[in-house]
Formats: C-alpha cells, sequence, structure tokens
C-alpha cells in the first residue's frame, strides 16, 4: 500500500468528462441517470469518433467553454487505456440533476462515477467525475442534510463515533464559499504521548503535494521559463535514461503518460531513509530504468515523473524546489505552516503516522517510520494543515494561483501507510471538504465520502 492513486492524477485522466452520446437524448425525468448510462455504453464501444459526437451531442456549452473538446479527447483516451471497460455493479443515487453509480473497470479497479447535469432543459451534462474506491462497501447514497446545523450534527457525531471506535485520527473541515461551516479535530497526533491533534496540527499529505509541483510548473510556464512540450533532456542534460531524456515531455510527465515508473520498489526498500533528503537522492531510485510505454501511448501512475518536474523546476527557476514552493506557491497564499519537513528536524505539532499491516483490517497501530523518507519531494510527503489547504483552494478559486482545470473544481487525494488526506472542492455548489490523517488509507477517503454525501447538492 504505497499510495492512494490521487485525484490529480485522475484528473489528467478522467475527471470532468461528460457523458453524453448521438443516442436518443436523456429521459426528462431521470436525465442525469440516462447520461451516466450512456457514457458508459460510449465508454466501452470506443467505436470511432464515437466519443466526438457524445461530447459536441450532449455536452452542455458552459462545459466545453470550460474544457474545450481535445483536452476532453486526450483524456477519454488515457482512460480508455487504463481501465478498458466499466461496467455498474450499482447505482448509488439516482436524482434528477446528478446520478452516481458503482462501476467495476476492466483493470479491476472500482470507481464512483458521478455526473450533474444543467438545471433547466435539455438538461446537458455539466460534470461527470470518475473516483478510484478503496472500499467499495463504504459508498453511500446522497442524504443532504436541511441546514448547517443539521450538517454539523451530522459531521460531529459520525467522526466522533468513529474516534472512539478507534477507526479516525485526524482533522475534518467543511467551508461554504470559503466560510468555515466546520473545523475540528479528532485523536491523538502522538499515541505514546498522549498528546491530541489539534486544528492546526501539521498532517502528512502524501500525493496531495503533486497538485504543488503542478501549480508551480504552470508558473513558470506562463513565466516564460519553460513550455509544456520541452524535454527532459532541455533541463536535466546528465539524466541517467538518455532515451526518457529526449521523449518525455514535461506535458507527459504532468499528465501521468511519460512510461517513466515509480520509485518505490527494491531500491527504495533497500535505502536507509535518513539519506533521502534532495529530490537528486530520489533519482537512483528509477531513472535509469527502461521506459514502461513509449511516451503519449498509455498512462500509468508515476511518482518518478513528479520527481522529474521538481528537478526541472530547479533548473527553470534557478532555486531549490522546496524554496521555490514556498516563497512562490505557499507564501502568496498564506500557508504559513506547509512545508516538506526533515523527520529529524524537531517541527513541531507533526503528527505522527500509524499504520496496521497491509490487509489487516484490526490489529495495533504501529509507526511508520519504516516507509518514510527523511524528506517529501514534488511527488509527495510534505506537511499542511486543513486551514492551509483551503487558503490554497480560495487562491486557486480567485485566480491567484493558476491551475488550468480548476473551473471544474479540485479532487485530490494522498495515501500510504498512516497518511491519508483529502480535498474535495465543488465550485458548482462552493462547497469544500479537507479531511487529513495520520492513519491508513482508506481513513480520509471514507469520511470525505461521508461528509460529501451529506452536503447539498
Amino acid at each position: 500500500m504505497r499510495r492512494l492513486l490521487s485525484v490529480i492524477a485522475l484528473a489528467a485522466l478522467l475527471a470532468a468528462v461528460p457523458a453524453s452520446g448521438p443516442a436518443q437524448a436523456p429521459a426528462a425525468d431521470k436525465p442525469a441517470l440516462a447520461h451516466l448510462k450512456a457514457y458508459i455504453e460510449v465508454f466501452n464501444a470506443a467505436a470511432p469518433g464515437g466519443m466526438r459526437d457524445y461530447f459536441l451531442s450532449h455536452l452542455a456549452d458552459q462545459a466545453l467553454k470550460t474544457i474545450p473538446l481535445e483536452q476532453r479527447l486526450t483524456r477519454f483516451r488515457n482512460a480508455k487505456s487504463q481501465l478498458k471497460t466499466l461496467a455498474i455493479e450499482r447505482v448509488v443515487s439516482d436524482e434528477p440533476l446528478q446520478a452516481s453509480a458503482l462501476a467495476k473497470a476492466g483493470d479491476g479497479q472500482f470507481l464512483l462515477v458521478r455526473v450533474t447535469t444543467e438545471k433547466a432543459s435539455p438538461f446537458k451534462l455539466m460534470t461527470l467525475t470518475l473516483e478510484i474506491v478503496d472500499d467499495p462497501a463504504n459508498i453511500v447514497p446522497p442524504e443532504p442534510k436541511a441546514d448547517e446545523k443539521e450538517l454539523v450534527a451530522a459531521i460531529r457525531g459520525f467522526l466522533e463515533a468513529q474516534t472512539k471506535a478507534d477507526e479516525f485520527s485526524g482533522v475534518a473541515l467543511v467551508a461554504k464559499d470559503s466560510r468555515i461551516v466546520f473545523h475540528e479535530a479528532y485523536g491523538l497526533a502522538d499515541r505514546d504521548k498522549k498528546i491530541p491533534n489539534r486544528k492546526d496540527t501539521k498532517f502528512n499529505l502524501g500525493s496531495i503535494n503533486k497538485i504543488f509541483t503542478r501549480a508551480a510548473i504552470y508558473q513558470l510556464a506562463r513565466l516564460g521559463k519553460l513550455t509544456l512540450g520541452d524535454p527532459i533532456k532541455k533541463f536535466l542534460q546528465d539524466y541517467p535514461n538518455a532515451d526518457a531524456a529526449g521523449k518525455v515531455t514535461i506535458r507527459h510527465l504532468l499528465n501521468m503518460t511519460s512510461g517513466i515508473g515509480d520509485f518505490f520498489g527494491d531500491r527504495f526498500d533497500a535505502t536507509p531513509k535518513e539519506k533521502i533528503r534532495t529530490l537528486q537522492d530520489y533519482l537512483p531510485l528509477f531513472a535509469d530504468q527502461p521506459l514502461e510505454f513509449e511516451p503519449g501511448t498509455s498512462n500509468k501512475y508515476s511518482n518518478g515523473g513528479y520527481i522529474v518536474l521538481g528537478l526541472i523546476i530547479e533548473k527553470a527557476s534557478g532555486v531549490d524546489y522546496y524554496a521555490y514552493v514556498r516563497e512562490n506557491i505557499f507564501k502568496p497564499c498564506g500557508m504559513t505552516d506547509t512545508d516538506a519537513f526533515e523527520r529529524d528536524a524537531g517541527t513541531p505539532n507533526l503528527a505522527l503516522g500509524y499504520t496496521r499491516e497491509e490487509g489487516a483490517a484490526a490489529g495495533p497501530w504501529v509507526l511508520n517510520f519504516a516507509t518514510l523518507p527523511e524528506r517529501g519531494s514534488s511527488a509527495g510527503g510534505g506537511y499542511s494543515t486543513a486551514a492551509d489547504l483551503l487558503k490554497f483552494v480560495t487562491a486557486v478559486k480567485d485566480g491567484k494561483i493558476y491551475l488550468p482545470d480548476a473551473p471544474k473544481g479540485i479532487g485530490i487525494a494522498g495515501g500510504a501507510p498512516g497518511i491519508n488526506s483529502v480535498i474535495e472542492w465543488n465550485p458548482r455548489n462552493g462547497t469544500c471538504v479537507i479531511v487529513l490523517t495520520n492513519f491508513d488509507p482508506p481513513t480520509a477517503g471514507n469520511a470525505a465520502r461521508r461528509i460529501t454525501s451529506w452536503l447539498p447538492l
């Protein structure tokens, strides 16, 4: 259990791919579910030109303006390459303007497919998202609460019960239009010393850090320091794999279509973790390996690719990666409690991570230090607070931080032993759910999904 596939990767592959088709228009009484089912039919058929016709015929004009057709088609091709097929296991919710279903992909993964439509006829699609699900049994239908008081009571009751059962430890924050509605801490940051988590406790984010790396790349592109079509070799002339250096572009790295593999594996396991302190320290763990596929022809989650992006940021900016994101991403957002803290630095108010043996539903919680590098990276492993992450989301919403997919929202998760964090921002209804935990996945994912099910539609 190295990581939970972050939804930033899904954003590069799948998210916000509208579902509609050249077939008959969806039924007026249940347009959302009809769109969802039709999308899966076209996804599985993969007829030449089918998805292009699908988008042009049934996508709302505003959605197509937000994300252009060619970008959507690229995402579809990447999704098809990875998932192969989609089969509905069960319908989770079926409302006229929104629907969701649990689906099983051809590669064995489970996904939650969610759609929303326009509020008025002809009820064309506004959004469709695919979220990888660790625990299909935890998928619950929406149960929107009547008001904020009822919502807060439901969240508090759920998290208190989970904490009492020793199944939750962390912080949850819910905001509406950047106004905090709920923000509470539960469980222990240090179980041996009985130090409780606080609302300002810093948690390891896992792969959520990738969104900061993406923001830095787009920032440097807008400054003219790089282009997304630049190959690795333009910045890293001594990259260990010359084939990859010439073929792989920054765009490939961002979209997980590079063919570069992961740095987790036998080499990582054999390396003393205190020796992994810089981005350069990660390179020997993966960079000399052959590409797993020709760049742009397939898609596979790549922590290694995001290490390379971090090194490109260093070369393009002329400063250390950690310094760059601190000065150009965190500080402009007011994120004073966010950084890639070294384990031996004695940073105050950090939550220690606790894990159970992989596959064990119960048993003692033990520290996750054996799996942690000394310092996180551009691929993940930095620390932040829920309040700081809300500041980041607000900066994206307000245009202070540029992410090209921001109009459709943010859905991103990070996970590893003793680490699980989730951000879900929906600009359609203005809600943001942030859950940070120091327990294994899917602790935060389960909590965030439950909280999301109680939000207004």
